[in-house]
């Protein structure tokens, strides 16, 4: 499950977190509020918004995560764009999320080549995972590249759109697609994301990989009218 620190108010990140694992969630994904999130849409878009209006930051965050980490069990990741992680201080970065008990990152925008030379080693010194995002122009060098150089999951985006996209996909492609991706052998578990909204998505999503993620469809119902913690508890029970 994703969602986007600091929203729908400041100090809701532990509460969402501590809820998903009682709930029985997999993985959490932390969102990293940032003022130009292009991968994503506007769901998640407006999420980043009122996180920063809230006056959510990496350090803020960082300091909640700490205050839970012998808590909270199940792993979290970070999830993000890079230009946030330079400006705090790339090792500095790297070693609070050891000190926060964070599990891993997801910083689509580095490059692999730039990754294997200048981020791997910070990983490793500071335990964390990485998980690489593959979509279906991917192509199978490309993959099997990602897959050597990973060590957390291969995230699948299900098709060429931003997150929370309603666009018309073409079934037969995405399968083709899916079955390929299957068919590579990967070393890695692989999660598929990107307009899993419901438990039939989920479900097909699971039909094809190890797992689906979903975000957009929880950012929304976070953001009703409504108590917080049953929110949460309604939405995972509906994917379940």
């Amino acid at each position: 499950m994703y969602f986007t620190a600091g929203f729908p108010e400041l100090n809701d990140t532990v509460t969402i977190i501590k809820e998903l694992e009682a709930a029985g969630v997999d993985i959490i994904e932390v969102g990293m509020p940032f003022s130009d999130p292009v991968a994503d849409g506007p769901t998640i878009q407006v999420s980043n918004l009122k996180a920063l209006q809230n006056g959510m930051s990496i350090k803020l965050l960082f300091e909640q995560l700490k205050a839970i980490k012998d808590e909270v069990k199940v792993p979290i990741l970070l999830m993000g764009y890079i230009n946030p992680v330079w400006k705090f201080g790339v090792e500095n970065f790297m070693a609070a999320c050891e000190e926060s008990g964070v599990s891993g990152l997801i910083l689509p925008d580095i490059p692999l080549d730039e990754f294997v030379k200048d981020y791997q080693p910070l990983y490793q010194k500071h335990n964390l995972s990485n998980v690489f995002l593959i979509t279906p122009q991917t192509s199978d060098e490309r993959i099997k590249a990602y897959d050597a150089a990973c060590n957390g999951f291969i995230y699948m985006v299900s098709s060429a759109s931003t997150t929370g996209a309603n666009k018309a996909v073409d079934e037969g492609k995405q399968v083709a697609y899916f079955n390929r991706v299957k068919s590579l052998g990967l070393k890695n578990p692989t999660q598929i994301g990107f307009n899993i909204k419901d438990k039939a998505s989920l479900d097909r999503a699971c039909t094809f990989a190890n797992g689906g993620i979903i975000g957009s469809a929880f950012i929304k119902k976070l953001g009703e009218e409504g108590d917080l913690k049953t929110k949460v508890r309604e939405f995972v029970k509906s994917i379940r």
